[in-house]
């Protein structure tokens, strides 16, 4: 009995390690994204373009070494599949990397990210207009501890002015929103096949779409040495071993624990954009992020407990 216990201990606590090391990924990934969103050579469609066209390649090729050659193209058997298959590739994958590009192209990767971040209360006003789910407690807490922490984190304090442009804000609010879609479009896909195929065949079709206006092979930009890597280390970072880490993850612990570890990839970014990107912080601004995440974590754990 005690073998067991501390076996089922270690699994969670593998399931946690990865979960955690997958949020890091990301957090590294925003902070590198924006030296290539500040790069002016390098168009938002151009980048979103190549970077979904090679992920998508990248995890299909990984999904035939590991799953079974029959599920491959299961997802195209159903054409309710399909449609919701190049719903989530456009208004999911594509949309948010757009808008997040933006975020950070017009602000900053830190902000762009704890708006993205917000993409849990999104569901839940989306679930309170669409579906007329009961607004509880818990749901009023959570959305008026995200708007204080939002407030403080674009004003920094000083309640004058913002402390980035205010479209930057719209394009990091609809990076949130876009992210939420990315969460919710995929379910019943996610619930009949495997997560990588869903992710590999929506970041491909993401990049075909892409292709259609603005093609990757026709003028593209001229790159320093410096983007290169930047674009590469976007890609594998986020779009394939974060991403993959996390579908490990699954396997090992819950879903209450992965949302603790969601919190992570915010101040990440945030560290990493004060030590590399010269970015300058203040203690209002730190507060902000902290109330941002903690509303959004304890939204998080009730959607958990309660399903």
């Amino acid at each position: 009995m005690e073998e067991s216990k501390l076996l089922a201990k270690k699994t969670l606590r593998k399931g946690f390690i990865l979960a955690f090391t997958a949020s890091m990924v990301w957090g590294v990934s925003g902070a590198v994204q924006q030296i290539v969103a500040k790069d002016a050579n390098i168009p938002a469609m151009w980048f979103v373009g190549t970077r979904t066209t090679i992920a998508g390649i990248i995890l299909l090729v990984i999904s035939l070494f590991v799953l079974p050659k029959k599920e491959f193209f299961s997802i195209f058997k159903s054409w309710k599949d399909t449609l919701i298959l190049v719903a989530f590739a456009a208004f999911g994958l594509l949309a948010n990397m757009y808008t997040f590009f933006y975020a950070i192209q017009t602000g900053n990767s830190s902000t762009a990210t704890i708006l993205q971040y917000l993409s849990p209360l999104f569901i839940m006003v989306g679930a309170v207009l669409f579906t007329h789910k009961k607004v509880l407690r818990i749901d009023i807490i959570s959305f008026t501890l995200a708007l204080l922490g939002v407030f403080l984190l674009i004003t920094r304090g000083d309640f004058g002015h913002l402390s980035i442009p205010f479209v930057s804000v719209l394009w990091g609010i609809g990076s949130g929103i876009t992210a939420a879609l990315y969460i919710v479009i995929p379910q019943r896909l996610i619930a009949r096949h495997n997560g990588l195929l869903v992710t590999g065949w929506g970041m491909l079709i993401a990049g075909l779409i892409s292709n259609c206006f603005t093609p990757i092979w026709i003028n593209p930009p001229h790159l320093s040495t410096k983007s290169i890597l930047g674009v590469g280390a976007v890609i594998l970072l986020s779009n394939v071993i974060a991403f993959l880490l996390m579908v490990f993850s699954t396997k090992y612990t819950t879903a209450a624990t992965i949302s603790i570890t969601d919190a992570v990839q915010p101040f990440t970014t945030l560290v990493l954009s004060v030590i590399f990107l010269a970015y300058s912080v203040n203690f209002v601004e730190i507060i902000g992020s902290i109330i941002v995440v903690f509303a959004i974590y304890i939204l998080n754990r009730y959607d958990t407990n309660t399903n």
